[in-house]
Protein backbone atom coordinates (compact mmCIF):
# COMPACT_ATOMS: atom_id res chain seq x y z
CA UNK A 1 0.00 0.00 0.00
CA UNK A 2 2.73 2.48 0.98
CA UNK A 3 4.79 1.71 -2.12
CA UNK A 4 1.70 2.26 -4.26
CA UNK A 5 1.12 5.68 -2.64
CA UNK A 6 4.70 6.76 -3.30
CA UNK A 7 4.46 5.57 -6.91
CA UNK A 8 1.25 7.57 -7.43
CA UNK A 9 2.90 10.70 -6.02
CA UNK A 10 6.04 10.30 -8.12
CA UNK A 11 4.04 9.86 -11.33
CA UNK A 12 1.51 12.61 -10.59
CA UNK A 13 1.44 16.01 -12.24
CA UNK A 14 1.33 19.07 -9.99
CA UNK A 15 -1.54 21.28 -11.19
CA UNK A 16 -1.58 23.96 -8.48
CA UNK A 17 1.36 24.95 -6.25
CA UNK A 18 1.07 25.52 -2.50
CA UNK A 19 1.61 29.25 -3.09
CA UNK A 20 -1.27 29.34 -5.57
CA UNK A 21 -3.45 27.46 -3.07
CA UNK A 22 -2.72 30.18 -0.48
CA UNK A 23 -3.70 32.93 -2.95
CA UNK A 24 -6.94 31.13 -3.80
CA UNK A 25 -7.77 30.76 -0.10
CA UNK A 26 -7.34 34.50 0.52
CA UNK A 27 -9.59 35.37 -2.44
CA UNK A 28 -12.22 32.84 -1.43
CA UNK A 29 -12.23 34.06 2.19
CA UNK A 30 -12.78 37.60 0.92
CA UNK A 31 -15.71 36.57 -1.25
CA UNK A 32 -17.34 34.58 1.55
CA UNK A 33 -16.77 37.35 4.09
CA UNK A 34 -18.31 39.92 1.78
CA UNK A 35 -21.45 37.80 1.34
CA UNK A 36 -21.92 36.31 4.82
CA UNK A 37 -20.27 38.68 7.34
CA UNK A 38 -23.60 39.92 8.74
CA UNK A 39 -25.32 36.51 8.87
CA UNK A 40 -23.40 34.56 11.59
CA UNK A 41 -23.70 31.35 9.57
CA UNK A 42 -23.48 27.81 10.76
CA UNK A 43 -20.50 26.46 8.83
CA UNK A 44 -20.66 22.73 8.09
CA UNK A 45 -17.48 21.04 6.94
CA UNK A 46 -17.91 17.89 4.89
CA UNK A 47 -15.57 15.38 6.48
CA UNK A 48 -13.04 14.11 5.80
CA UNK A 49 -12.15 15.71 2.50
CA UNK A 50 -12.86 19.28 3.58
CA UNK A 51 -10.76 19.04 6.76
CA UNK A 52 -7.76 20.85 5.27
CA UNK A 53 -9.93 23.34 3.36
CA UNK A 54 -11.99 24.22 6.44
CA UNK A 55 -8.92 24.35 8.68
CA UNK A 56 -7.22 26.83 6.36
CA UNK A 57 -10.35 28.86 5.56
CA UNK A 58 -11.87 29.41 9.01
CA UNK A 59 -9.02 31.59 10.36
CA UNK A 60 -9.34 33.81 7.27
CA UNK A 61 -13.06 34.53 7.87
CA UNK A 62 -13.34 37.72 9.90
CA UNK A 63 -16.88 37.38 11.21
CA UNK A 64 -18.72 35.41 13.90
CA UNK A 65 -19.79 31.91 12.93
CA UNK A 66 -20.76 28.58 14.44
CA UNK A 67 -19.05 25.40 13.30
CA UNK A 68 -20.09 21.78 12.95
CA UNK A 69 -19.62 19.01 10.41
CA UNK A 70 -21.30 16.32 8.37
CA UNK A 71 -19.76 13.13 7.11
CA UNK A 72 -20.99 11.48 3.97
CA UNK A 73 -19.12 9.68 1.25
CA UNK A 74 -19.63 8.19 -2.16
CA UNK A 75 -16.01 7.22 -2.67
CA UNK A 76 -14.42 5.54 0.36
CA UNK A 77 -10.98 4.54 -0.91
CA UNK A 78 -12.21 4.13 -4.49
CA UNK A 79 -11.62 6.58 -7.34
CA UNK A 80 -15.20 6.36 -8.65
CA UNK A 81 -18.32 7.44 -6.78
CA UNK A 82 -20.77 4.83 -5.58
CA UNK A 83 -23.58 4.55 -3.03
CA UNK A 84 -23.97 7.54 -0.68
CA UNK A 85 -23.22 6.63 2.94
CA UNK A 86 -24.09 9.02 5.81
CA UNK A 87 -21.81 8.67 8.82
CA UNK A 88 -22.82 11.97 10.47
CA UNK A 89 -25.99 13.65 9.09
CA UNK A 90 -26.61 17.41 9.23
CA UNK A 91 -27.31 18.65 12.78
CA UNK A 92 -30.88 19.50 13.70
CA UNK A 93 -29.81 22.98 14.88
CA UNK A 94 -29.90 24.30 11.30
CA UNK A 95 -33.54 25.41 11.65
CA UNK A 96 -33.85 29.09 10.73
CA UNK A 97 -30.09 29.42 10.22
CA UNK A 98 -27.96 30.52 7.32
CA UNK A 99 -25.73 27.53 6.57
CA UNK A 100 -22.44 27.46 4.69
CA UNK A 101 -21.34 23.98 3.57
CA UNK A 102 -17.60 23.58 2.91
CA UNK A 103 -16.45 20.74 0.67
CA UNK A 104 -13.15 19.89 -0.94
CA UNK A 105 -14.40 19.20 -4.47
CA UNK A 106 -17.54 19.54 -6.54
CA UNK A 107 -17.26 16.61 -8.89
CA UNK A 108 -20.61 15.29 -10.13
CA UNK A 109 -22.46 17.33 -7.48
CA UNK A 110 -24.51 14.45 -6.07
CA UNK A 111 -23.10 14.64 -2.53
CA UNK A 112 -23.33 18.42 -2.20
CA UNK A 113 -26.85 18.44 -3.64
CA UNK A 114 -27.93 15.82 -1.09
CA UNK A 115 -26.37 17.77 1.79
CA UNK A 116 -28.15 20.93 0.66
CA UNK A 117 -31.45 19.05 0.34
CA UNK A 118 -31.11 17.67 3.87
CA UNK A 119 -30.14 21.04 5.37
CA UNK A 120 -33.09 22.80 3.73
CA UNK A 121 -35.44 19.97 4.74
CA UNK A 122 -34.31 20.51 8.35
CA UNK A 123 -35.46 24.13 8.07
CA UNK A 124 -32.38 26.18 7.22
CA UNK A 125 -33.22 29.72 6.10
CA UNK A 126 -30.52 29.67 3.41
CA UNK A 127 -27.82 27.23 2.35
CA UNK A 128 -24.63 28.40 0.67
CA UNK A 129 -21.81 26.16 -0.47
CA UNK A 130 -18.10 26.72 -0.94
CA UNK A 131 -15.80 24.24 -2.64
CA UNK A 132 -12.09 24.43 -3.07
CA UNK A 133 -12.15 22.66 -6.45
CA UNK A 134 -14.88 22.60 -9.06
CA UNK A 135 -14.21 19.82 -11.55
CA UNK A 136 -15.16 20.75 -15.10
CA UNK A 137 -17.07 17.74 -16.37
CA UNK A 138 -19.11 17.34 -19.53
CA UNK A 139 -22.30 16.28 -17.73
CA UNK A 140 -24.63 18.75 -16.05
CA UNK A 141 -24.53 18.89 -12.26
CA UNK A 142 -27.54 19.02 -9.92
CA UNK A 143 -25.96 21.92 -7.98
CA UNK A 144 -23.53 24.79 -8.42
CA UNK A 145 -21.33 26.01 -5.59
CA UNK A 146 -21.84 29.62 -4.49
CA UNK A 147 -18.11 30.05 -3.88
CA UNK A 148 -15.44 28.26 -5.92
CA UNK A 149 -11.71 28.28 -5.33
CA UNK A 150 -10.48 26.69 -8.55
CA UNK A 151 -11.90 25.18 -11.71
CA UNK A 152 -9.93 22.07 -12.71
CA UNK A 153 -10.19 19.83 -15.76
CA UNK A 154 -11.87 16.45 -15.50
CA UNK A 155 -8.98 14.51 -13.99
CA UNK A 156 -8.62 12.68 -10.70
CA UNK A 157 -6.99 15.22 -8.36
CA UNK A 158 -5.57 14.90 -4.87
CA UNK A 159 -3.83 16.96 -2.21
CA UNK A 160 -5.12 19.78 0.03
CA UNK A 161 -7.62 17.41 1.67
CA UNK A 162 -8.48 15.35 -1.39
CA UNK A 163 -7.17 11.80 -1.33
CA UNK A 164 -6.16 9.16 -3.79
CA UNK A 165 -6.94 5.67 -2.46
CA UNK A 166 -6.90 7.06 1.07
CA UNK A 167 -3.48 8.75 0.81
CA UNK A 168 -2.03 12.21 0.20
CA UNK A 169 -4.75 14.41 1.76
CA UNK A 170 -1.89 16.13 3.57
CA UNK A 171 -0.20 17.64 0.50
CA UNK A 172 -0.24 21.47 0.38
CA UNK A 173 -0.57 21.52 -3.43
CA UNK A 174 -2.97 19.92 -5.92
CA UNK A 175 -1.87 17.00 -8.07
CA UNK A 176 -3.52 14.92 -10.79
CA UNK A 177 -3.13 11.22 -11.45
CA UNK A 178 -0.93 10.40 -14.40
CA UNK A 179 -3.07 10.25 -17.54
CA UNK A 180 -3.01 6.90 -19.28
Amino acid sequence: MMNEAWKIRQEAEQLVSAEEVDEVMLRLAGEISHQLADKQPLVLSVMTGATVFAGQLLPLLDFPLDFDYVQVSRYGDAIRGGQMVWKVPPPVNVKGRVVLVLDDILDEGVTLAEIRRCVMELGAAECYSAVFVNKLIERSKPIRADFVGLDISDRYVFGFGMDVRGAWRNLPAIYALKEE
